[in-house]
C-alpha cells in the first residue's frame, strides 16, 4: 500500500477509476463477510422482494434466463462492522485523495450478491442520472469481500470515459444510441481480490457480466461525494448524508430533521 495520494489522484483524474489493493486486512474481510452473509440471510427471511435484476433490452442481451442478484441499500443500518468499514483509515485516505480534500460524505451504500451460476449482469451505464450532484464529485467505492474474476462477473470500465461528462440516456436500463460505441464486451475487465476496493467516477462507463462461476460474488458499494457538493434538487434517490470525514458544508436544520 505504498501508492501516494498524488499518484492516486493523478491516476483517477486520467482514468476515471482506481483499483486499491489490500485496503482491508484478512481479519477485517472475515468480519465483513460474516456480517454480509448475516444481512443476506436476514433479507431472505424478511418476506420482502430482495432478488432482482435490471429490466430492459440491454440487460436481456447479456443476462442468462433466471439470473438475479440479491440487493439492499445502506448496510450501515444493519451492521456496525460495515459502518466501521466506511470509517476505516486507508479507505478514507484513498477517498480523500480522489476527492481532493478532507470532506467525504456517504450518499448511500448498496450490497450486491451475485449468486453462483445465476448472478445477473449490469449493462454498460453511467451513474450520474440516478443521483446527480451540483459539482459532479460523486464517486463509488466497491468493497470486495470475495474474489471477483471475469467469470464471476467482475466490474468492467472504459478508462477515461469520465471525460465524456453527462451523457444522455446513459442509465443502462434501456438500449441507447449514446452507448452503442461502448459495448460491454470491449470494456476493461477489473478483477479484484478480497479486501480490494475499486473506486470510479459516476461519469465513468461501467458494467458487469453474469456470474457463470461456481462461486458467489460479494460486494458492497459506497457512493460518496465531496463535502462542498450536494445532490441536485428534485432527486428522489435515498441520501443518508453521513459524514465519513471532515465536514458537510450544506447541512442545515431542516435537512437534519427530515433525512430522506
Amino acid at each position: 500500500m505504498s501508492t501516494t495520494s498524488p499518484e492516486i489522484s493523478q491516476f483517477f483524474q486520467e482514468n476515471g477509476y482506481y483499483h486499491a489493493r489490500g485496503v482491508y486486512s484478512p481479519a477485517e474481510v472475515r468480519e465483513l463477510e460474516t456480517d454480509f452473509d448475516r444481512i443476506v440471510d436476514q433479507l431472505n427471511n424478511s418476506g420482502e422482494k430482495v432478488a432482482g435484476r435490471w429490466g430492459g433490452a440491454a440487460t436481456d442481451k447479456i443476462a442468462p434466463k433466471g439470473s438475479f442478484w440479491v440487493n439492499t441499500h445502506n448496510v450501515q443500518i444493519y451492521s456496525a462492522a460495515w459502518l466501521r468499514a466506511f470509517l476505516q483509515p486507508r479507505f478514507l485516505e484513498i477517498s480523500q485523495a480522489i476527492l481532493g480534500g478532507p470532506d467525504v460524505i456517504l450518499h448511500h451504500s448498496k450490497l450486491f450478491q451475485k449468486p453462483a451460476e445465476k448472478g445477473a449482469p449490469f449493462p454498460m451505464h453511467q451513474d450520474w442520472g440516478y443521483f446527480p450532484s451540483i459539482h459532479d464529485t460523486m464517486m463509488a467505492g466497491i468493497i470486495h469481500i470475495s474474489q471477483a474474476t471475469d467469470e464471476m462477473g467482475c466490474l468492467r470500465v472504459y478508462p477515461g470515459s469520465h471525460r465524456l461528462g453527462r451523457m444522455a440516456e446513459s442509465q443502462g436500463n434501456t438500449e441507447s444510441d449514446t452507448l452503442k460505441d461502448y459495448p460491454i464486451e470491449k470494456a476493461l475487465v477489473v478483477e479484484a481480490e478480497p479486501g480490494d476496493v475499486v473506486f470510479f467516477h459516476y461519469f465513468t462507463l461501467h458494467g458487469s457480466m453474469p456470474n457463470h462461476s461456481q462461486k458467489v460474488r460479494k460486494t458492497v458499494l459506497a457512493q460518496m461525494h465531496r463535502g462542498d457538493d450536494r445532490i441536485e434538487e428534485g432527486n428522489t434517490h435515498n441520501n443518508v448524508r453521513l459524514v465519513l470525514s471532515g465536514w458537510n458544508h450544506h447541512a442545515k436544520s431542516s435537512l437534519a430533521f427530515n433525512l430522506k
